[in-house]
């Protein structure tokens, strides 16, 4: 498929999204960029649904970069325990916060290239937190976006950068952040891994995986 047909079949699939889906928001909750990076990186490899119920008590205990580094390692690792990895995400927190308070003033960077850097923090993590903490333009690609991506044919890869640069090309700039909520939201309600409602879906029509003829070529 041409990229001028690529463009054209993502803006349709866009625009039906956000119609259906009017306000997609975050799946993790969080009130301000540090909660946002922290919420992040416990994602890895675990629901968000879960995340939220762990961070829902952490938060409340732990406020600033500060109060991370207070604990020790063991009690750190028992707070956040359910959501898988605990050993591996409590050192990438403790690190990262040690990070933040050294170069940072205990502060999130809002800047792009700054947030990879920190430890434990990867482009999917900065995207999210530059997206979402900062309105920085970026598209966070997760599990969703990956398989739509490709069930879509805007991609055949599961390369995440190689997908996140596909879909800066094929959308308009303004949409980046918002992008990665609308695909997440879909995945979740009806193009769902195990078992796609693709019966029920408002973009069969233009679904190359479920229609061929939707394809342009």
């Amino acid at each position: 498929m041409k990229n001028n047909s690529q463009k054209e079949l993502a803006d349709k699939i866009f625009k039906l999204l956000k119609k259906h889906y009017p306000n997609p928001k975050p799946a993790l909750e969080y009130s301000n960029p540090f909660e946002l990076l922290i919420a992040t990186i416990l994602s890895a490899q675990c629901t968000d649904e879960r995340v939220n119920i762990v961070t829902k008590t952490l938060f409340k205990k732990y406020k600033s970069p500060e109060d991370y580094l207070k604990v020790s390692n063991e009690e750190l690792e028992k707070d956040i325990f359910s959501t898988g990895f605990y050993k591996q995400k409590a050192k990438s927190i403790k690190n990262c916060c040690a990070e933040l308070i050294e170069k940072y003033n205990g502060q999130v960077p809002a800047d792009f290239d700054a947030l990879t850097k920190l430890p434990g923090v990867g482009r999917k993590t900065a995207s999210v937190v530059a997206g979402n903490g900062f309105g920085i333009p970026a598209i966070a690609v997760d599990t969703h976006v990956i398989r739509l991506s490709n069930l879509f044919h805007f991609v055949n890869t599961k390369d995440p950068i190689k997908i996140e640069f596909k879909l800066k090309e094929l959308l308009p700039e303004k949409d980046w952040i918002i992008s990665s909520h609308l695909l997440a939201t879909h995945g979740r309600k009806i193009c769902i891994a195990r078992k796609p409602k693709c019966l029920e879906c408002f973009l069969a029509d233009l679904c190359p995986s479920f229609n061929p003829k939707s394809n342009v070529k």
